[in-house]
C-alpha cells in the first residue's frame, strides 16, 4: 500500500514516536489517507482497501 500511494504522489507524514501503528499520508493537494498497520497477519482489512479506493478513484 506505500508503493501505491507513493505511485499516487502521496507521502507519509513522520509522527511522533509514540504514534504506534497509525500511519497517515497525505499528497500535495492536503489529501489524507490514516490508517492503522495491519498487525499481527500484515493483512489490511476490507474498509482500509475501500477507503484507498474511493480516494484514489479507483
Amino acid at each position: 500500500m506505500v508503493r501505491l500511494l507513493g505511485y499516487s504522489d502521496f507521502e507519509e507524514v513522520k509522527k511522533r514516536k509514540t504514534s504506534g501503528s497509525r500511519v497517515q499520508f497525505e499528497n500535495k493537494q492536503g489529501v489524507q489517507v490514516k490508517m492503522h498497520k495491519p498487525h499481527p497477519s500484515g493483512i489490511m482489512k476490507k474498509y482500509q482497501l475501500k477507503q484507498v479506493k474511493e480516494i484514489l478513484g479507483l
